[in-house]
């Protein structure tokens, strides 16, 4: 297919852009100089300047220089979902049509409160002009991510949050899945995890969490494990003030969840403590320890 030409025609309005390169031009060269320069600052190609020059210099009108333009490695890249588009036998669309599209989606991504740096250049909706895919269906999707995010485990949000992702954020991860689908299954199994702990009132420790989701602890698992955790935490840390052993929530976590050695034997001789410091008697501690041999 034959690239688009623009039209210059007399009435086009020149505006003087900043640069040099015009006063070495004079009368209708000028004119066709600045008017093209001006269409290729809208596209982001002010670049291109020293091409337009020489073009103009040895002759060509506004409308072939706008065609070879069109030959360059820095105009296909600005259009490159055009390239994509040919290549499956889609038409190509001009560059007007094409700049529209592109701010139809940004506002629906801005209006949506996505972040800075996410879907806001043009190389991000690249994919999206190759594929035909319409800003409606971009506000569906937006829509439905939104949807999503929002009625999804308060829980999961707090994690989400604690992991510094935002509600926006998610909405971003979810509008490019093969960007973002490893990461997203990675802080949602993450935050799977560290729900578990916020509901119990635990603290949560992105880095534990991920190492637990990474390990395939599942969401039924940590729910179960961190149930776990908030009950025996606060009976092995006053044992822990008693007999001076520092018991804290990973000392738990990693005997519940790792089964490891250090912690269970740290809750054996606490255990052991217990029952020489309580011997006939029933101490308040006791009972949480003692039914269950110091062990799991």
């Amino acid at each position: 297919m034959a690239p688009t030409a623009i039209t210059l025609g007399p009435t086009a309005k020149i505006t003087k852009p900043t640069g040099s390169l015009e006063q070495f031009l004079k009368g209708d060269q000028r004119d066709a100089y600045l008017a093209i320069i001006n269409q290729f600052n809208k596209f982001g190609l002010g670049s291109l300047a020293p091409k337009v020059f020489d073009y103009i210099k040895q002759g060509y009108s506004a409308d072939t220089v706008f065609l070879l333009l069109q030959e360059t490695a820095e105009y296909k890249q600005r259009f490159a979902a055009n390239e994509q588009r040919k290549k499956a036998g889609l038409p190509v669309l001009p560059p007007d049509e094409y700049l529209s599209i592109e701010s139809s989606y940004r506002s629906i991504l801005q209006t949506a409160g996505l972040p800075k740096g996410f879907y806001d250049q043009p190389g991000d909706f690249t994919s999206w002009i190759a594929r035909g895919v319409s800003p409606t269906e971009i506000q569906s999707r937006v829509d439905l991510a939104t949807q999503a995010t929002t009625l999804s485990n308060p829980y999961y949000r707090d994690a989400l949050r604690a992991m510094g992702i935002s509600d926006s954020e998610m909405t971003a991860y979810f509008l490019d899945q093969k960007r973002a689908l490893p990461m997203l299954q990675k802080a949602a199994a993450t935050a799977a995890v560290g729900s578990a702990a916020i509901q119990q009132g635990l603290k949560f420790d992105q880095k534990y969490a991920e190492l637990l989701a990474t390990e395939g602890i599942t969401v039924d698992e940590a729910r179960k494990g961190y149930a776990q955790v908030a009950q025996d935490l606060p009976t092995l840390s006053r044992l822990g003030e008693i007999y001076g052993e520092n018991v804290s929530q990973r000392d738990v976590e990693r005997e519940v969840f790792e089964g490891n050695a250090a912690p269970t034997e740290k809750r054996r001789r606490l255990a052991s403590q217990e029952r020489a410091a309580f011997q006939g008697g029933a101490g308040a501690a006791r009972g949480g320890l003692s039914q269950r041999g110091g062990q799991y």
